[in-house]
């Protein structure tokens, strides 16, 4: 993983697109981390890397996971018949 001023990725963008397949850059101004550049992971991980972003969907999870540890959720099995029961 790399540390680089955001200054110098903007000098060397395309250098640092091509670095970022070995790991993570993190971009930072004024000492600070501010981005992270990664490569573009294959078929449905991108998916999953823009949702696990998006605030929508975040605040989403998180209401779901309050209201499990509130009622204890359902069982997986009593969820599969639910769904079974649907179609």
């Amino acid at each position: 993983m790399k540390i680089v001023p955001a200054t110098e990725v903007k000098d060397h963008f395309s250098n640092y697109l091509d670095a970022c397949k070995e790991g993570p850059i993190i971009v930072t101004q004024r000492d600070r981390p501010v981005a992270v550049l990664v490569s573009v992971p294959e078929g449905d991980e991108l998916e999953r890397l823009v949702l696990a972003h998006t605030p929508r969907i975040r605040r989403l999870l998180a209401a779901a996971e309050r209201r499990i540890r509130r009622t204890g959720g359902i069982k997986h099995k009593d969820f599969w018949k639910a769904v079974q029961a649907k179609k």
